[in-house]
């Protein structure tokens, strides 16, 4: 299993691993603040072990928001930081350095400064009129749709938020040399963006197969002066660039910040790129109250490693009458065994520094995962998805590669918008959505990116 790598024992006392215990509910977390608490530095030197005992389980009687995560950068029992002794410490410096600048105000003017002027945010939430319509029953009823348009962002895509606060950090740590992974390339290319941006040295890890499939991103990358370093071991594709990220992490983690591109990998990264993202459902809330004076009834977006989704969800995690409906690649189909469906035919395992759902077989062996999108062909997901499925707070779905290039063609045609094939399988799933909504249901799904990107895969397959 490519860099999956198992918790080290304690060095406390016996030796023995430490056993989680369901920690007290926490209030649901501020989008915009944190409260600066002890650094996690202090206390590095002995060893966490992440390993669970039955006491760990999450009551489903409590609310989901209540353990986002737990000190132990726990979602019940997934997440944790199954990692080796040589990233502790950054994984602890790092912790400590966001809940710092969570409360910083020079540094959250800055932050706030750059997306709203370098960025463009905030980003529009539009009211799709002809995909509307083109979803009403024949008695005129229907949801009303809604996108919000990450799309619009500079560099094409939701990913700039995190990679601009992380470039930030970065710099308060004294770090100059980037390292990222990417898949589709949008990452890449917003990693590549504030690097150019802050004049850091940007390294990006790439599967070769994605490298042909996403050509122009890769150009993109370069001409924005990044080192674009092809991974040709395994399937060549996201997971393996994940992996050969990790490993230069661990050789060079005194002079190196890995940038990671979504909600995954070892504590503190999925708590600390959801918050990056959260201005997504922050911005939403606001704009649904100013356009009809209430909350979105259901939020919907494509789940791959889950960053976008997990933006838009996280503000209404606390909100039980708003659904949160993601959706997953599934490839060829479920049966098929080509997909990338973790959540839905997925088991609990551990990869890339985190316990989480994963598609593996009978052996914990990695199973290569399939989608026409180079953003969702990733084995895994952010622990917290995996969190919001168990506890039943989010439901997710999956929409082919058929179906997703028919909701690319869908949009192009009814809005004028060139969607990502990422999204397209967000779009694909209001097939089967929207026929079983009540009428005027307010329905947000989230555009995470442009389509530009994906135009030389998908002639290959659509006759216009």
């Amino acid at each position: 299993m490519a860099a999956s790598i198992k918790a080290a024992p304690s060095s406390s006392s016996s030796g023995k691993f430490l056993t989680l215990h369901r920690p007290r509910p926490l209030p649901p977390s501020k989008p915009a603040r944190f409260a600066v608490g002890p650094s996690p530095a202090r206390r590095l030197r002995s060893t966490i072990s992440c390993t669970l005992t039955r006491d760990a389980a999450v009551r489903m009687d409590e609310p989901a928001h209540a353990l986002r995560p737990d000190s132990f950068g726990r979602f019940g029992k997934f997440g944790g930081k199954y990692v080796p002794e040589t990233l502790m410490y950054a994984l602890a410096e790092l912790e400590s350095a966001f809940h710092a600048l969570a409360g910083d105000d020079e540094f959250q003017k800055e932050l706030e400064g750059i997306l709203k002027d370098y960025v463009g945010r905030e980003s529009p939430l539009y009211f799709a009129e002809r995909l509307t319509e083109h979803y009403k029953r024949p008695n005129g009823e229907g949801p009303h749709i809604y996108l919000k348009r990450e799309d619009l962002n500079h560099t094409g895509a939701h990913k700039i938020n995190n990679a601009v606060a992380q470039a930030l950090l970065a710099k308060r740590l004294g770090k100059k040399r980037i390292i990222a992974e990417t898949g589709a390339g949008q990452h890449g290319v917003a990693t590549a963006t504030v690097c150019a941006r802050f004049g850091l040295q940007c390294i990006i890890y790439m599967g070769a197969q994605d490298m042909e499939r996403q050509a122009l991103n890769v150009f993109r990358m370069r001409l924005l002066g990044a080192e674009v370093r092809p991974v040709n071991s395994g399937t060549a594709t996201l997971k393996d660039a994940t992996s050969e990220a990790i490993r230069d992490w661990v050789t060079n983690v005194e002079t190196t910040h890995y940038i990671l591109g979504s909600v995954a990998g070892p504590h503190p990264y999925p708590m600390m790129v959801r918050e990056f993202h959260a201005v997504i459902g922050k911005e939403t809330r606001r704009q649904a109250l100013e356009k009809w004076g209430g909350k979105p009834d259901v939020l919907v977006a494509c789940i791959g490693g889950g960053s976008n989704a997990m933006g838009l969800f996280h503000e209404f995690v606390g909100d039980e009458d708003v659904r949160l409906i993601g959706v997953e690649a599934a490839g060829f189909g479920l049966d098929s065994g080509k997909h990338a469906a973790t959540l839905t035919k997925g088991e609990v395992g551990v990869l890339h520094g985190a316990m989480s759902y994963l598609l593996q077989d009978e052996d914990g062996q990695i199973v290569e995962p399939h989608s026409i999108s180079a953003g969702l062909d990733y084995p895994g997901v952010g622990p917290e998805h995996s969190f919001l499925k168990d506890v039943g707070r989010a439901e997710y779905y999956s929409c082919t590669d058929e179906e997703a290039l028919e909701a690319f063609k869908r949009l192009s045609r009814l809005e004028g918008i060139i969607p990502a094939l990422e999204t397209s399988h967000a779009l694909g799933f209001l097939e089967k959505l929207c026929p079983t909504l009540p009428d005027g249901v307010k329905v947000v799904l989230n555009c995470s990116g442009r389509g530009d990107k994906d135009v030389q895969t998908a002639i290959k397959y659509l006759k216009v």
